[in-house]
């Protein structure tokens, strides 16, 4: 489950793959998908890492610093998903004013998640 959490969180601090995959389709294999539903599924719904980082801490958080940055990750993916709207295209998540604040805080969960990998 943390490698899927580390991979969707990589998705999210990556503006250029979330272009060439999520919007292009550019997959790297035949038998590949991804999109933002699919991440946001992997991070609130299957592994509820943001739904609740930390009742996740133990189990696929491994230090308060996690938490923190998976808790901010949350703040900012949720603000997204309610200010785009939840059943939106990819794109216009991309266009949106706040996104860039999804992939900073993805980014820096991103950093603390593969420390000293």
């Amino acid at each position: 489950m943390r490698a899927e959490i580390i991979a969707s969180v990589r998705a999210l601090a990556d503006p250029a793959y979330q272009r060439r995959v999520w919007i292009g389709r550019e997959y790297p294999s035949p038998d590949y998908y991804d999109d933002l539903t699919l991440t946001v599924n992997i991070l609130y719904d299957d592994t509820t890492v943001l739904a609740d980082p930390q009742a996740a801490l133990g189990r696929t958080l491994s230090s308060d610093a996690e938490v923190a940055a998976m808790s901010r990750l949350a703040d900012e993916l949720t603000r997204a998903l309610d200010e785009v709207g939840r059943d939106e295209p990819d794109e216009r998540y991309l266009a949106s004013p706040v996104w860039p604040g999804v992939v900073d805080a993805a980014s820096a969960a991103l950093d603390v998640l593969t420390a000293g990998k």
